[in-house]
């Protein structure tokens, strides 16, 4: 399979932040301020212009918790616990260990912040493993949804709703006095990112700790086991590499962590609901601005390029 092959794309949507190289939609995402680094991943801010009644049927997956607050647009989504319709809403979405289907109706405002694995327990959030594949609305994790949407007028500046996010964390974060997550979880973040093809063994080796500490920090702190972390970082970074949101120099190591073609395409298969083939040939416009605020992630945290830097697919 040609891996390089240019990725399909939406002609019938416009988003405001632009598009890649390869026609890819972007989002305005961003580092966090260094003073809350510990404990948010990344804000983002998707705004798209679509046609009137046009239906929109992509996906998510994220490997974080995320707090996303939907100023515009008729959502839908396929949860573990059923089917969700909402309009203008403040959602918690728990981690994904698969693709989530989803669809939005109309033009679209997204705003979100996803936290780090570990701030949830350090900042005595819900209980991860509670909430894979599931979205609930922010009332229910001491975030009063009415609250949060007055916060964030739809007519407002990008930069000015992050800046509102950024405070109500850095509220919570001084509330529970600065608690830090469990540096075991950030150190084996920081694997997931440079080497999610090593085995659990190494990994807690490099973490300092036995095999069954690292499975308890990750269960708590990830809501799932090492192996279906390090499982899901590997699909995530081929599938911005299928997408061309990852840097291209990436490519050929990233494929090289499957064994041969046939496990790529059944571990892909089973956590995207499709083969590699199909995720390039259909337009995936939500799943990939979702990937390249991955992989912009990923790269800071690295210290492949610089926080607010060019990224290599732009």
């Amino acid at each position: 399979m040609n891996h390089n092959k240019r990725p399909a794309f939406d002609p019938t949507i416009a988003p405001e932040q632009g598009l890649t190289k390869d026609g890819q939609p972007l989002s305005y995402n961003r580092a966090p301020a260094p003073d809350l680094a510990p404990w948010i991943a990344r804000l983002y801010v998707t705004k798209v212009a679509a046609p009137d009644g046009y239906t929109l049927s992509c996906g998510l997956f994220n490997d974080t918790a995320c707090v996303r607050i939907q100023l515009a647009g008729a959502w839908t989504a396929e949860t573990a616990t059923g089917h969700e319709e909402f309009g203008q809403a403040a959602l918690f979405f728990g981690p994904q260990s698969k693709r989530m289907p989803v669809t939005v109706t109309g033009s679209f405002i997204s705003v979100g912040v996803s936290l780090r694995p570990g701030a949830c327990t350090a900042l005595r959030g819900p209980k991860l493993s509670d909430f894979i594949d599931r979205l609930i609305p922010t009332t229910a994790v001491a975030m009063p949804s009415d609250k949060v949407l007055s916060m964030l007028p739809p007519d407002g500046m990008p930069e000015d709703w992050l800046q509102t996010l950024e405070s109500l964390i850095r509220r919570r974060v001084e509330h529970m006095e600065g608690a830090l997550p469990d540096p075991v979880a950030a150190r084996f973040e920081e694997i997931t990112f440079s080497d999610p093809g090593m085995s659990v063994s190494e990994a807690a080796q490099l973490c300092g700790v036995e095999r069954r500490k690292l499975e308890r920090v990750a269960n708590r702190d990830f809501g799932m086991s090492p192996k279906q972390v390090m499982r899901r970082a590997r699909a995530l970074d081929m599938a911005s590499h299928l997408r061309g949101v990852a840097d291209s120099d990436e490519g050929e190591e990233m494929a090289l962590r499957y064994y041969d073609e046939s496990h790529l395409i059944h571990e892909f298969t089973a956590l995207f609901g499709m083969s590699p083939r199909q995720f390039v040939k259909a337009p995936q416009p939500i799943l990939t601005l979702a990937l390249e605020s991955r992989q912009a992630r990923r790269l800071e945290a690295l210290k492949r390029i610089a926080p607010g830097a060019a990224r290599p697919w732009e």
